[in-house]
């Protein structure tokens, strides 16, 4: 197929071809512009234009009546379905059918939203949209946006900001935080007092190289430093640690208390004032009209918007 010539198609102005379709089909220039809701000189100089372009006459009178030329009959079934294309084109409406739609979406994370979304996600789409899947990972603060942008990422869950034009949020939900230990090596019967809090070593959850954390900005904002003896990429790490050794893991109250049980901690407040960022989704600017994008959206937002540690959702 020949290739688009864009350079020179461009100085032909492409609406002569719409005003060559109603010149050819009424066979009149006053029912052309008619048509066109164009006054009558205006249609009659676009046929004198049409005649300097293509070199032909494009309608003829014969008689009473006008008729298209033999060069303009044999041009008009030709820009008669290019039209309709065109038309089709700009009117289609996107089509969106969850049983049907096979597709890959890209999620990241920051820290313990990819445990606590996944599972019940995973779930979910298995029984209304089985032919989209998954692909999930933990993504730093500071290059999620860069992500989005390249593509790499479709969806982002976590503590991000939106405010940047060329990216897309909501507010998901606040977050608290809860600290766990081991009652066989942590006194469980002595108030965890600020001080105390402050003595014991921690262990605590980072994407990033900072010994503090992800509380490292939480803590500069209350002028206080932990004694961090173990910062880990993941919440099993931390809980796993804390399950082995005299240390406290602090870590949100979702995971803390969906999981803590499961090695034997015991759960207490942290006695910090730690303002933590709200849990956020941010999506591209690009896929902000996407019907399966924001589909599925709206199925995270549900799911994250309601506590699937104590119940299960099904959404259906």
């Amino acid at each position: 197929m020949k290739p688009i010539d864009h350079f020179n198609l461009r100085s032909f102005d492409l609406n002569l071809l719409i005003a060559f379709d109603a010149l050819v089909s009424e066979r009149s220039v006053t029912k052309a512009a008619h048509r066109l809701r164009i006054q009558q000189p205006a249609m009659s100089h676009t046929l004198a234009t049409l005649r300097v372009l293509l070199a032909d006459e494009v309608l003829v009178r014969t008689g009473a009546v006008m008729q298209p030329t033999a060069k303009a009959a044999a041009m008009a079934p030709h820009v008669g379905s290019l039209l309709r294309q065109a038309q089709g084109i700009l009117t289609a409406e996107d089509r969106f059918d969850p049983r049907t739609e096979q597709r890959i979406f890209r999620f990241g994370f920051s820290s313990e939203l990819e445990v606590f979304l996944m599972p019940t996600l995973a779930a979910y789409l298995q029984r209304h949209a089985p032919g989209i899947r998954l692909l999930s990972r933990g993504s730093p603060r500071g290059e999620v946006h860069t992500l989005l942008d390249t593509g790499a990422l479709d969806i982002a869950v976590g503590c991000f900001d939106f405010g940047l034009e060329r990216h897309c949020g909501m507010p998901l939900y606040e977050q608290s935080l809860a600290c766990c230990f081991n009652p066989d090596l942590i006194d469980a019967g002595a108030p965890l007092t600020v001080e105390r809090y402050l003595a014991l070593p921690h262990v605590l959850m980072t994407l990033k190289d900072d010994i503090q954390g992800c509380l490292s900005e939480a803590l500069m904002q209350i002028g206080e430093e932990l004694n961090v003896v173990l910062a880990a990429s993941d919440f099993l790490t931390a809980l796993a640690a804390a399950a082995a050794a005299p240390v406290l893991a602090t870590l949100p109250s979702q995971i803390a208390h969906q999981h803590a049980a499961h090695f034997g901690l015991t759960l207490r407040p942290v006695p910090l004032n730690l303002r933590i960022p709200a849990v956020s989704m941010v999506w591209s600017a690009r896929s902000n009209r996407d019907p399966a994008a924001v589909w599925l959206r709206d199925v995270v937002a549900t799911i994250l918007k309601t506590d699937v540690g104590a119940r299960p959702w099904d959404g259906a």
